[in-house]
């Protein structure tokens, strides 16, 4: 990783606002080419610092109450691209390579479940 890229990783959690309750943000993981949004997941500091460390997509399980590093057990990791945060610096967008599937239903995406916005009659 170059100078400034480990700057960055040990910078950026830093800027961001943890100051919530929990101490966790959202983090969305959308695909870099397609830019299909894949599932929405959290992160502490500690699993930004990895992300921007390793550049392998590290959330943290609200269930397991853990580091949770994206497919260490599936092998369906995230090779993030990219690590952006919004305008009010309290969630993060992923740009990740996606290697298999990103839901755990075996979905490519967790977002598979449409909802009919159409009037009904």
């Amino acid at each position: 990783m170059s100078s400034t890229g480990k700057f960055e990783a040990e910078i950026a959690p830093l800027l961001l606002n943890f100051n919530n309750e929990t101490e966790i943000i959202p983090a969305i993981a959308q695909d870099f080419v397609s830019k299909e949004v894949l599932m929405l997941a959290w992160m502490n500091r500690e699993a930004l610092k990895l992300t921007a460390a390793t550049g392998t997509a590290t959330y943290w399980s609200r269930s397991r109450n853990a580091i949770w590093v994206k497919g260490a057990t599936s092998g369906h990791t995230q090779e993030v691209q990219e690590l952006k945060f919004d305008c009010d610096a309290d969630a993060v967008l992923l740009l990740v390579k996606q290697i298999g599937v990103a839901c755990h239903s075996g979905e490519r995406s967790c977002f598979h479940n449409p909802i009919d916005l159409k009037e009904k009659s």
